[in-house]
């Protein structure tokens, strides 16, 4: 065989064995048949058998940008199924021991704690808990653990007590929602600390309480959703010339307290919805020029003077500024004085 030739045989093997895809590391293929027997053979797992490679089983990848043709199992995704019940099964998902990313999302029939076995998976980045019925508390090994994680959604669940102090030790860790739950207590007041340049917060829809952390005026927030809650004082903090990245701020519904009439809002703000709260003083006439406002709604809070004119900011209906204590000016009635 001539050296062209064996070049040519080299290149057709490799372009053979990379449509093929990686292969499936042997402890990786058993803890996925753990976790199919576990969920009692389901039929959403029909086709994870021994006759196909797992990396080509739904809802799993393997390998990642470095090694493409690495066999083992990086990510397992169970999503939108109905079929699917019974707990987390916390022990055989730990035999995935190279997992990144784990995902349950809208599998509605998913009942019980979070499982501590879970710990063991070291070098977890991305962690979706969501729309599922998973309860009990936030398991603290999820700060203690994870240190590579990233991302964090345990959203729509029924999981209850406080949100464990412990979040706010991941390193990399930028985005937390947590919202549509039963969580009490106050909020961490180092949550989302070590962020960086972007973070991103949602704790809407629970009950808690105290005050959002004064330390939250250093966090580089794109979006925080602090809504239907209860927590009280002050959120001034959240705004000011600071903070170039804010584009969303949701603190409906909450009992906040604080002077609106000397906040400095930033230009990127696209959404802001401070209803249902005890808010006092005017609407900075800043927000008269705010030309990419896309929602605002400062309805039921105590706030006085005229509605600003006169910029280039959309205008928005009469509900988003009624029920305040004397506030006037189009769209609302006109000011007398």
């Amino acid at each position: 065989m001539t050296p062209a030739v064996l070049l040519l045989a080299v290149a057709a093997l490799s372009t053979s064995a990379a449509a093929s895809g990686p292969s499936c590391h042997a402890d990786d293929s058993a803890a996925l048949l753990a976790v199919k027997a576990a969920f009692n053979n389901a039929s959403s797992f029909e086709y994870w058998t021994p006759e196909f490679p797992c990396c080509d089983w739904y809802g799993v990848d393997c390998g990642d940008d470095y090694l493409p043709s690495d066999d083992r199992v990086i990510s397992l995704a169970i999503t939108r199924d109905d079929n699917i019940t019974g707990t987390i099964p916390g022990d055989a998902i730990a035999g995935l021991t190279r997992l990144r990313d784990l995902s349950f999302f809208k599998v509605p029939g998913i009942t019980g704690p979070i499982p501590a076995a879970l710990a063991k998976i070291s070098g977890l980045r991305v962690l979706t808990i969501s729309h599922t019925a998973v309860s009990g508390s936030i398991p603290s090994f999820i700060g203690d653990k994870f240190a590579e994680l990233g991302i964090l959604d345990l959203s729509f669940n029924s999981l209850t007590g406080a949100i464990p102090a412990s979040l706010a030790k991941p390193p990399k860790l930028n985005s937390i929602d947590l919202s549509r739950n039963r969580l009490t207590g106050s909020i961490p007041r180092l949550l989302l600390s070590k962020a960086g340049q972007q973070a991103f917060l949602t704790l809407s829809h629970n009950n808690l309480t105290g005050r959002i952390p004064a330390e939250f005026g250093a966090v580089n927030f794109v979006q925080i959703d602090l809504s239907r809650n209860q927590l009280t004082g002050d959120a001034s903090m959240l705004f000011g010339v600071g903070k170039k990245e804010l584009v969303s701020a949701y603190l409906s519904r909450n009992a906040l307290s604080f002077n609106m009439s000397q906040l400095q809002l930033p230009e990127e703000l696209n959404f802001l919805d401070v209803s249902h709260n005890s808010i006092y003083g005017s609407i900075p006439a800043q927000m008269a020029n705010m030309t990419d406002m896309q929602l605002l709604n400062v309805s039921y809070n105590r706030l006085c003077g005229e509605v600003p004119t006169g910029g280039n900011m959309p205008s928005f209906d009469a509900y988003c500024f009624q029920h305040n204590k004397c506030l006037c000016g189009a769209p609302l009635s006109p000011c007398t004085h």
